[in-house]
């Protein structure tokens, strides 16, 4: 799908505001309630628009140890990157898990309530999974710029 700046016009708000009415999003894009549905869904249809969440606060909702964790793998062999990868997915700590280039194979974002609980992931669940050759824990000692918005 090919996007026009109607489009963008409508993701950049709806980005801002995903509780939004159809009429208010309409009225702030120009345009009529029934044009604003329309592109909307096909937005939606296209996996552009891929889900509606909401954001929440971790340090409201007691989660205060936010670190970067690099992890290499000894030996870049299929059982252990599909273990890997298909443990990390089920593991509510991880926000994110990139595989990069570089010094590390993989790069996690995880957030837990305490240094034990992050003693606890390591210990009970990163250190336990096979192919791990070394594990490096930065600590975020400060969010500077956090968000969800593309920039479409």
């Amino acid at each position: 799908m090919q996007l026009e700046e109607q489009d963008r016009r409508l993701l950049m708000i709806l980005q801002e505001n995903g509780r939004i009415s159809n009429q208010d999003l309409a009225d702030q894009a120009g345009m009529s309630a029934s044009a604003c549905w329309r592109r909307v869904r096909a937005l939606e249809e296209a996996g552009i628009i891929s889900d509606y969440r909401a954001l929440l606060d971790p340090a409201q909702a007691g989660l205060t140890f936010h670190a970067i964790v690099h992890v290499t793998l000894t030996r870049h062999e299929h059982g252990h990157v599909d273990t890997f990868i298909a443990e990390v997915q089920q593991r509510p700590e991880v926000l994110d898990c990139f595989s990069t280039t570089g010094e590390a194979d993989y790069h996690l974002r995880v957030l837990c309530t305490d240094l034990d609980a992050y003693n606890a992931f390591l210990e009970g669940f990163l250190f336990r999974l096979p192919g791990i050759a070394n594990v490096r824990t930065n600590l975020v000692l400060k969010s500077i710029k956090h968000t969800t918005r593309l920039a479409v």
